[in-house]
């Protein structure tokens, strides 16, 4: 095998993200659930002879040692690997917009490599290596919507159909908004109090699509941080709400979400109506499983 050709990188939604401490070293603990949407950034991997890790960008530049880069060179120092590859990267999902894709970027090369190269390595094994790179990397190699904890470490799979197909118009302004400056804001509640993680797992929560519509569940504890800080954010939940739509923010950048009612009117972006110059509106569905979820192994 000499080269994988268009392997999705897709992105998440925090359905809702509850702030419930802080560690001693200063990392925040969170109850959230991630879910798979078919907004996807695509990669292309083929064998380099030279041993030599490089990249092309087939969209706009991207940062030198962006997170496929710093995957790829974290999986050969993990298992003393000697062969090369070069990475083709077609970015879709904005940066700074919470919804994961640099994390996903590093999944799906973490995924790519270790069969491009003949690793063998297991799905825990990845996992391990992954979560040296980002608190999300784990959950996009993991492959399914999940529960996570923790600081993003802890993660359960949802049963099959807890989350019932849906729709969503996401919705990412021109303004990004950097996770730092999030967690790092005096005005930030750590010890969220109301429903927690073990009210979603006792949830019926796949009936009538209600987990995304629970307006005081299915919160995110940074968005007041958020739209403090960008006044974006909360245009784009205006925009959604001048639209029908009851929006909230998705992790921890500056993107918005609202879910999508089945109706042929709602279908589409150019539905929705004109948004603001630079912003991307998109209209995604959930997905059940990662498109690379059979890749690794979930043993060693």
């Amino acid at each position: 095998m000499q080269a994988l050709y268009d392997l999705p990188a897709p992105a998440k939604l925090n359905l809702f993200l509850h702030i419930t401490g802080r560690r001693a070293d200063g990392y925040h603990l969170i109850e959230s659930v991630f879910m798979l949407i078919d907004w996807c950034d695509t990669l292309h991997f083929e064998c380099r002879a030279d041993g030599a890790i490089s990249r092309q960008d087939l969209g706009a530049p991207l940062p030198a040692a962006d997170l496929s880069i710093r995957a790829a060179h974290a999986l050969r120092s993990a298992t003393g690997c000697k062969q090369g590859a070069h990475i083709g990267l077609l970015k879709r999902l904005p940066a700074q917009a919470g919804i994961g894709g640099g994390s996903s970027d590093a999944a799906t090369t973490l995924l790519a490599l270790n069969r491009l190269w003949g690793l063998g390595l297991s799905r825990s094994a990845l996992e391990k290596i992954g979560v040296t790179l980002g608190a999300d990397v784990p959950f996009f190699v993991r492959g399914r919507n999940a529960r996570v904890a923790g600081i993003g470490e802890i993660i359960t799979p949802l049963a099959h159909g807890q989350l019932p197909p849906a729709c969503f118009a996401v919705v990412k302004p021109a303004a990004g908004l950097e996770t730092k400056a999030i967690f790092s804001s005096p005005l930030l509640k750590r010890a969220s109090g109301g429903a927690t993680i073990s009210g979603f797992a006792a949830a019926d929560f796949g009936r009538d699509g209600d987990c995304y519509q629970d307006a005081d569940f299915c919160r995110n504890d940074l968005q007041p941080v958020a739209q403090a800080l960008c006044p974006e954010v909360t245009q784009a939940i205006e925009w959604l709400r001048a639209r029908g739509l009851q929006g909230r923010m998705t992790g921890s950048g500056s993107a918005v979400f609202a879910p999508i009612p089945q109706a042929p009117d709602l279908g589409h972006v150019g539905d929705l109506g004109a948004a603001p110059e630079g912003w991307q509106v998109r209209v995604c569905g959930n997905l059940m499983l990662h498109p690379l979820a059979g890749w690794a192994a979930d043993e060693d």
